[in-house]
């Protein structure tokens, strides 16, 4: 038997940080998304899932079946596909290609957790750029401004 808790905070953003995502269907999304990520293919757990109109943001506890990688794509793909299916907007929704996790201790879930749940309020006081490379800066990770973004 292999015992494991590995918690991942996800963050992924509108194809060209459009905000397409409309406040309205926020619950049906993170319902979907949260099925996708619960389903039998992809086990894994939702212990936090908010969006406002150009991102996501999703606390996952992955199940050592799949790889952060085909669990991204699967969430993606599949959530693509259902808001393009309900024809609710003129143009063809897409996400972004690139996405972000960053792993948590256990001891650090309260606070990620809100934060997570405070993303509408978070957003009134910071865009999501700035945000964006808060964490990465937070998380050492180097990157190129001038590729950061689609």
């Amino acid at each position: 038997m292999s015992y494991t808790a590995i918690y991942l905070h996800c963050i992924f953003a509108t194809k060209n940080r459009k905000r397409f995502l409309s406040p309205k269907h926020d619950d049906e999304l993170q319902k979907y998304i949260t099925w996708i990520i619960q389903s039998p293919e992809c086990n894994c757990k939702v212990l936090a899932i908010n969006n406002v109109e150009d991102h996501i943001h999703i606390l996952v506890k992955l199940h050592p079946s799949i790889s952060v990688t085909k669990l991204m794509q699967k969430i993606k793909s599949n959530s693509s596909k259902f808001i393009n299916e309900k024809n609710r907007y003129p143009y063809k929704f897409a996400w972004q290609n690139w996405y972000a996790c960053f792993s948590y201790a256990q001891s650090q879930l309260k606070n990620v957790i809100n934060y997570i749940q405070n993303q509408k309020q978070h957003h009134k006081e910071n865009d999501f750029e700035n945000e964006y490379l808060e964490i990465l800066n937070n998380f050492q990770i180097e990157y190129d401004k001038n590729f950061i973004f689609e």
